[in-house]
């Protein structure tokens, strides 16, 4: 594993929601600390995050890996104050939905989770952390973090079934109508029951 080779990961912490698979077992196997609670995006994120004793945090989704060469990247940008995080790629296909994605985080300063977020602990308790909402948690998090949130030279690749299932443009039109739903008043609970749907 590059990040332990390198020495740039210090702890493993699996925040799980309910898993049904072997998760918690590879998660223990690796020697992860396990942290479980209800299924919650935010609160996922929020109670994996309490319990990491590190100066930086490295937040990653289940369903997404890091290319190889990333940790020249992180080590790289460890001197800065900004968060970071990665350019997004799928496993399979999808490379305009990437660029968009891509474009999107830069010119507006909207990574989405998939894209990992690289921060350090004072400017994560700083901002109040992730929010414990079921969605949206981190669009939230993208917004305290504004001016603060740069592009890191290294890739996030995240899988691509959900588009593949329903389809890319389906799939694309769905994430924006959420996010323009979000921003104009809508809550993440009310966002979180239509999102689930097929």
């Amino acid at each position: 594993m590059e990040g332990v080779d390198s020495g740039l990961i210090a702890e493993l912490v699996i925040s799980d929601g309910g898993s049904t698979d072997d998760t918690l077992v590879l998660a223990d196997a690796w020697g992860a600390e396990i942290v479980s609670g209800p299924a919650s995006r935010g609160g996922q994120l929020r109670r994996g995050v309490a319990v990491a004793r590190a100066e930086w945090f490295l937040v990653i989704h289940a369903d997404t890996c890091l290319a190889p060469g990333w940790t020249d990247a992180v080590v790289s940008h460890l001197g800065r104050r900004e968060a970071g995080y990665f350019r997004l790629r799928f496993d399979r296909g999808g490379h305009l939905v990437a660029a968009w994605a891509n474009l999107r985080s830069r010119l507006f300063g909207l990574p989405y989770g998939d894209q990992g977020l690289l921060v350090r602990r004072d400017h994560y308790a700083r901002v109040g952390g992730y929010a414990d909402i079921p969605l949206m948690e981190d669009v939230a998090m993208a917004r305290a973090l504004r001016g603060a949130l740069v592009p890191l030279d290294a890739v996030a690749v995240t899988s691509a079934d959900k588009y593949r299932r329903q389809g890319w443009l389906r799939r694309g039109a769905r994430n924006l109508w959420t996010l323009m739903r979000y921003f104009a008043g809508v809550s993440p609970e009310r966002l979180a029951e239509r999102y689930r749907r097929p």
